[in-house]
C-alpha cells in the first residue's frame, strides 16, 4: 500500500473522517509519528466545546401533581436532547479526534441508555469517565465504572442490597465488558454481584454513595478466588484476567480494523500490549495485519455522518435549532442516536448497517449533510474541470478511487455540487473503508 493511502486508511480508522488537509499534514510527518499524534496528543482539546451546564431538576415526591411530573420529564428530555446535540459537535470539532472517537467506543462496550437513566447530567459524567481514565489501564478503569452512576441506574446497580442482590451489573460486568461469555460461571455472577452491594445513587448530585449497612461483608468465591470482596476488588479480578486481555483486544480490532475474525498471531500480539488501552491502540494500528484490513468496516451511521460534517464543514452547533433536530431525527431513522443504544449490548455492526431501509434513510441525511454543505467546499467542487469532478470527490471525502460503476454514477451529477456530495456520501467506497 502505498504511503498516502496507508496514511489515508489510518486516519479514515482512527477518525471519525480526515479532512484531505489532515491526510497531506499526516502524510508529511509521517506513518509512525501521526500514530504518536492520534493515540497521545499534546496538550488540552482547544477546539472541543466545553460540556452544557444543565439547572437541576425537581426531586419531586409521591404527592406530586400531573403537571409538575410532566414539566420535570418535558425537562429532563430537552437537557437529554441538548446533550446529544452537543456531543454530536464536539466529535465534529475535536482536534484530538482518536480520543473522542474512543469516547464513542466506550459508550458503544460500557452501552448505557438515557432513555432509562433520564438524568443529562449522569450521561455527561460518564461520556467525561469514558473522556478521563478510558486510555490507561483498563483495570483501573473498570474500577472507576462499576461506580459510574450513570451505569448503576442503568444496571440496577442501587437496587442491589445485601438482603435482596441484584445480579445485572455483575453479569454484564463478565459477560459484555470484561472477561466474555465462556470465562465465567453462574457462581462467580452471583457472587459478583454480592460484591457490588451497598452502592446508592444521588442524582441531584450525580455521585454515587456506599452505604455500609447494605453491603454484604461476608466472603465470596469469584473465578476460583476467595475473599471478601467488594466493588474495587471484583472490578480489579475479572480486568486483570488473561481473558479480559484478549477480549478488550478483540474488541478495538473489531471497531477499529476488521469486521472479521481476528488472526491469532495478531490477536497475540496485540495481547502482548497489555492492558493500557493507549499501547494496544498503538500495537493495533503498527500491526502488519491492520494493512490488510481495508474495505472490511461498515461505517456506523454515527461515524458516517461526523465524518461527512468533518469534511463538508458542517459545525452542528452553527446550524438552526431545526436543522440540529432534522440531523438527530435523519441518525434516528438509521437506528442510531448517541446515548441510546438499544441495549446494554450496545448498537450492531457490519451488514446490519447496510439494509434497504437504512439506504433510504442514509439518502435522506445524505441531502441534507450536502445541503448543509460550507460554501468553500462547494466552490471547490464547481471549480474543478467538469471531468475531473469526481476526482475531486474523492480528495475530498478521502476516498482512494472509484468504481467504474460508482464513477459513472457520480459523472452523471457532475453538473450538481450538491447532488455529487450526496451521492458520495452514500457509495459503497464510503460506506465500506
Amino acid at each position: 500500500m502505498a504511503d498516502r493511502a496507508r496514511i489515508a486508511h489510518l486516519l479514515r480508522r482512527a477518525t471519525f473522517g480526515p479532512t484531505a488537509e489532515e491526510v497531506d499534514a499526516a502524510e508529511r510527518a509521517g506513518y509512525d509519528a501521526t500514530v504518536r499524534r492520534l493515540v497521545r496528543p499534546a496538550g488540552a482539546d482547544s477546539a472541543a466545546p466545553p460540556p452544557p451546564v444543565f439547572a437541576a431538576v425537581a426531586e419531586l415526591g409521591k404527592d406530586a401533581g400531573r403537571a409538575d411530573r410532566q414539566k420535570a420529564n418535558q425537562q429532563r428530555r430537552q437537557q437529554v436532547a441538548a446533550t446529544i446535540e452537543w456531543w454530536l459537535d464536539r466529535m465534529v470539532a475535536a482536534e484530538h479526534q482518536l480520543a473522542e472517537k474512543m469516547v464513542f467506543f466506550w459508550h458503544g462496550h460500557w452501552a448505557t441508555s438515557a432513555q432509562k437513566v433520564k438524568a443529562a447530567p449522569l450521561m455527561l459524567g460518564q461520556l467525561q469517565t469514558f473522556r478521563d481514565h478510558g486510555r490507561g489501564d483498563f483495570a483501573a478503569f473498570t474500577a472507576r465504572m462499576v461506580r459510574d452512576p450513570a451505569l448503576v441506574v442503568w444496571l440496577d446497580g442501587q437496587k442491589n442490597t445485601v438482603k435482596a442482590p441484584n445480579e445485572n451489573l455483575a453479569r454484564e460486568l463478565m459477560e459484555l465488558f470484561t472477561l466474555g461469555i465462556g470465562n465465567y460461571t453462574e457462581g462467580d455472577v452471583k457472587a459478583g454481584a454480592r460484591a457490588l452491594t451497598g452502592w446508592t445513587v444521588d442524582r441531584r448530585a450525580g455521585t454515587v454513595r456506599f452505604v455500609a449497612r447494605r453491603h454484604d461483608r461476608g466472603a465470596k468465591i469469584i473465578l476460583g478466588r476467595t475473599a471478601a470482596f467488594d466493588a474495587d476488588g471484583f472490578a480489579e479480578l475479572v480486568a486483570t484476567q488473561p481473558a479480559t486481555t484478549a477480549f478488550v483486544a478483540q474488541r478495538l480490532w473489531f471497531r477499529f480494523a476488521s469486521g472479521e475474525p481476528i488472526a491469532d498471531e495478531v490477536k497475540g500480539r496485540l495481547v502482548a500490549a497489555g492492558r493500557d488501552i493507549d499501547d494496544l491502540l498503538t500495537a493495533l494500528f503498527t500491526d502488519a495485519g491492520f494493512e490488510g484490513t481495508r474495505g472490511q468496516l461498515v461505517k456506523q451511521p454515527v461515524e458516517w455522518a461526523v465524518g461527512a460534517m468533518r469534511q463538508l464543514g458542517v459545525r452542528p452547533a452553527r446550524l438552526s435549532e431545526q436543522q440540529r433536530k432534522q440531523l438527530v431525527s435523519g441518525l434516528n431513522g438509521l437506528d442510531q442516536v448517541p446515548l441510546r443504544p438499544p441495549s446494554v449490548g450496545g448498537w450492531p455492526a457490519g451488514a446490519a448497517w447496510l439494509t434497504t431501509s437504512s439506504l433510504q434513510a442514509r439518502l435522506r441525511l445524505a441531502e441534507l449533510l450536502a445541503d448543509y454543505a460550507a460554501p468553500p467546499v462547494l466552490d471547490k467542487l464547481r471549480a474543478a474541470p467538469a471531468a475531473g469532478r469526481t476526482d475531486a470527490l474523492a480528495r475530498l471525502l478521502v476516498v482512494d478511487g472509484w468504481t467504474d460503476r460508482t464513477r459513472a454514477v457520480l459523472a452523471g451529477a457532475a453538473g450538481k455540487p450538491e447532488r455529487l456530495l450526496q451521492l458520495g456520501l452514500v457509495s459503497p467506497e464510503y460506506t465500506i473503508h
